[in-house]
C-alpha cells in the first residue's frame, strides 16, 4: 500500500483534497462512493484496507441488479481521510470537477482474508451504506487494472432522481457543491487555473474567434479511383473535428457544431501547446486498437467508459492561419503548412500525411492491413466548405453506412433492454426503412441507448414505407403484425452500421452497429451511393 502516485499527481498547493499519509492499520472496514464530475461524470468506489482506500473509477455507476456487472478502473491508493472529500477541485489540475460524497458506510469481507483474495483478483463483500445494502463481488480482468463490479446476492431498488443526485455527507446537490463556496484554490491572483497551469480554458466562447464556424469540405464515395494529379490519406473511422485557437481561447468542435472539448480534453490540452497565435484545423478524433489501426467502435467504447483507447487527433487541413483565410490556397500548400505549424511536440495531435505514388498499389497495401479506406485529394483542389464537389474523394474497402434509428424491437431470449433497432435514411424528405440491426451490442451499450430511447418515445411509426405485408426475396420488412410489438422514437439519433451489401429490395445485409455519430445532425443521413469517378 504506498500513497507516492497519489502524491505525485497533486500539488497540495492549490487543491485541498487531503495530503497523502498512510493511516494505522486499526481499518474500520468504511467505504465510500463519491460521484465525480471531472471530465467525464464517474463514481469513484473506494474500499478502506491497509491503511489507505483501495479505489476504482466506476464509469455508469454502481450495479443493481444481480448479476449486473460494471466496468471499475483501479487508480491509484487515496488516503484515508480522502473519505469525508466533498467539493470542488479546480480545474486544470488532476481530477479538475465537482466531488460529492455520494454513500458511505462499512463493508463486510466475506473471507478471513480480504487483502489476500483482493491481491489474487477477486473480493466478496456486503456493503452497509446509506444507499446501499447487499453483496457485490469485484473480479481482475486480464488488464490488472480493469475490474467488473458485479451485483450478487437480490437485486436492490432503484435510488431515486433526488436521492442520486444528493450527498450523503452534506445533502448538497452537485449544482450546489459546485456553486458553492468551496471551490478550493490558492488565494493569489496567479492560482486561477489558467494562469497556474499554462493550459487554456475548454470554456472558451466560439465567438471570441475571429472566424464564424466553418462547414467542412465534404469527399465524394467513389467506386474507383479518378485520374488526375491526386493525393491520398488514410481514410480514418472517428468523429470529425475542427480545431481553434486563439490567443489563450481553444475549442474542439464537431462537425454539427457541438462541444468535443469536454469529451476530448487530451486533444483541447494538445490544442492549446501549438505555436500559433490562431489556427483554425481540420481533423478527425480517432480510438487506436492494438495493431494502430482507428476502431469507431473503440471510440463509443471509450465514450460509455469500458475501454481506454489511445485517443489521438489527426490533423489533415490547415484552413486559417494568425489572420489569414488559407482556403482559396491548393491543399498541398496547406499541408504542407500544417505541417510547420503542429510541430515535433504536439501531445496527441497527429499530421495526417500525403500518399503519393500509384493509387492501385496504395489500396492493395490498405486493405492488407484492413484500413477502412483512402481519401483522395486533387493537388489543385481549393477548400470548399460544406460541398461535396468531387474535388475530395472517398475509397471505401468496408461497406458502412450512417443510419438514423427509429424504433426497436423487444428483446428476446437472454437479452435485455431491447432486441434490434429499426434504422432508415432520408430520401426526398422522408424516412425510409433500411433494416434492423441486432449485433454489435455490450450489455452495457443496450443500458445506455434503452435509456435515451425513453426519452424520445414516439407513438407513431417515422417511416414511410412500413409495414411491409410480405416477406421479402433478400430481406425483410415489418408486417401490421410485427409492428405491434415495436416501439417508435423520434429520429434524432444517428448511428454507424457495417454490413456486408444492400438487398435488391433496398435493405442491408449483416448488418453490425459500431456507434453513434454525435457529430451528424439527422437531416443530413441519406443512403451513400458511389458516383461515376
Amino acid at each position: 500500500m504506498s500513497l507516492k502516485e497519489y502524491s505525485r499527481k497533486r500539488d497540495f498547493e492549490k487543491t485541498a483534497e487531503p495530503k497523502g499519509r498512510l493511516a494505522g492499520r486499526g481499518e474500520q472496514n468504511r467505504f465510500v462512493v463519491q460521484k465525480h464530475a471531472a471530465s467525464r461524470l464517474h463514481y469513484d468506489f473506494r474500499l478502506e484496507m491497509g491503511g489507505t482506500l483501495k479505489s476504482w473509477a466506476v464509469p455508469k455507476g454502481i450495479p443493481w441488479k444481480k448479476g449486473e456487472k460494471r466496468l471499475a478502473v483501479e487508480v491509484e491508493d487515496h488516503p484515508v481521510s480522502y473519505i469525508d472529500f466533498e467539493g470542488t477541485i479546480p480545474k486544470g489540475e488532476y481530477g479538475g470537477g465537482t466531488v460529492m460524497v455520494w454513500d458511505r458506510g462499512t463493508f463486510e469481507p466475506l473471507s478471513s482474508s480480504p487483502a489476500r483474495e483482493l491481491a489474487g483478483g477477486k473480493l466478496h463483500f456486503v456493503l452497509q451504506g446509506q444507499k446501499l445494502n447487499g453483496e457485490w463481488y469485484l473480479v481482475r480482468l486480464r488488464d490488472e487494472k480493469q475490474w467488473l463490479l458485479i451485483k450478487g446476492g437480490e437485486d436492490m431498488p432503484f435510488v431515486s432522481q433526488k436521492s442520486d443526485d444528493t450527498s450523503a455527507l452534506s445533502g448538497k446537490t452537485m449544482r450546489q457543491l459546485g456553486e458553492g463556496d468551496r471551490v478550493w484554490r490558492s488565494n493569489s491572483p496567479e492560482s486561477e487555473p489558467a494562469r497556474r497551469t499554462g493550459r487554456t480554458l475548454p470554456n472558451a466562447r466560439l465567438s471570441s474567434f475571429s472566424t464564424a464556424f466553418i462547414e467542412p469540405m465534404k469527399a465524394r464515395l467513389v467506386n474507383s479511383p479518378p485520374k488526375g494529379d491526386w493525393i491520398y490519406e488514410v481514410k480514418i473511422d472517428g468523429f470529425r473535428a475542427l480545431a481553434l485557437k486563439k490567443g489563450g481561447g481553444v475549442r474542439l468542435v464537431s462537425r454539427n457544431q457541438k462541444d468535443f472539448g469536454t469529451k476530448f480534453p487530451e486533444v483541447l490540452d494538445s490544442i492549446a501547446k501549438i505555436k500559433a497565435h490562431e489556427v483554425i484545423i481540420d481533423g478527425e478524433i480517432a480510438a487506436l486498437d492494438s495493431e494502430g489501426r482507428s476502431s469507431f467502435q473503440l471510440l463509443q467504447a471509450y465514450d460509455l467508459g469500458q475501454e481506454r483507447p489511445p485517443i489521438l487527433f489527426y490533423a489533415f487541413d490547415l484552413l486559417q492561419l494568425n489572420g489569414k483565410d488559407l482556403r482559396h490556397e491548393v491543399v498541398t500548400k496547406r499541408k504542407a503548412e500544417l505541417k510547420k505549424v503542429i510541430g515535433k511536440a504536439a501531445g496527441v495531435i497527429r499530421f495526417s500525411p500525403s500518399l503519393e505514388g500509384d493509387v492501385a498499389e496504395l489500396s492493395k497495401q490498405a486493405k492488407a492491413l484492413r484500413l477502412e479506406g483512402l481519401i483522395g485529394k486533387r493537388k489543385d483542389s481549393t477548400y470548399e466548405s460544406g460541398e461535396r464537389s468531387g474535388a475530395w474523394i472517398k475509397l471505401k474497402f468496408q461497406q458502412e453506412q450512417d443510419l438514423i434509428i427509429g424504433g426497436y424491437t423487444e428483446p428476446e431470449g437472454a437479452r435485455n433492454y431491447f432486441g434490434a433497432l429499426l434504422v432508415g435514411y432520408y430520401e426526398e424528405g422522408a424516412l425510409k426503412f433500411a433494416g434492423k440491426v441486432g449485433t454489435g451490442f455490450s450489455e452495457a451499450l443496450l443500458q445506455s441507448l434503452y435509456g435515451r430511447f425513453k426519452q424520445k418515445s414516439l407513438v407513431n411509426c417515422p417511416f414511410v414505407n412500413l409495414p411491409e405485408s410480405k416477406k421479402c426475396r433478400y430481406g425483410r420488412g415489418l408486417t401490421p403484425g410485427e409492428m405491434k410489438s415495436c416501439h417508435w422514437i423520434q429520429p434524432k439519433l444517428v448511428c454507424q452500421i457495417k454490413f456486408s451489401e444492400w438487398t435488391r429490395d433496398g435493405k442491408l445485409r449483416q448488418p453490425v452497429f459500431l456507434g453513434l455519430r454525435e457529430d451528424k445532425d439527422p437531416e443530413e443521413v441519406v443512403r451513400e451511393k458511389t458516383a461515376a469517378s
